[in-house]
């Protein structure tokens, strides 16, 4: 099982969005564990959305999805506004 999740930063008003397969210890690792890379800039994190999928291939092309303009575009109207 696969998670595609997205973590929103209140403090600075931004977004990321990865995939997983252990969701819990990846949160705790943007969070705490993480000492480089550019989520540590923008701490803490809060779990503002995620989905499921069977397999790697799709948990990433749902990745890919997010991350494009119209993915972001719907996690800021449809995720992060409500």
């Amino acid at each position: 099982m696969y998670i595609v999740y997205i973590l929103y930063s209140i403090k600075y008003n931004k977004i990321y969005v990865g995939y997983t397969s252990n969701l819990k210890e990846r949160i705790i690792f943007h969070n705490e564990l993480g000492n480089k890379g550019w989520t540590i800039k923008y701490r803490p994190w809060n779990l503002v959305h995620s989905e499921q999928y069977e397999t790697k291939k799709l948990a990433l092309y749902r990745e890919k999805q997010l991350k494009t303009a119209k993915g972001r575009s719907w996690i800021w109207s449809e995720i992060i506004a409500k």
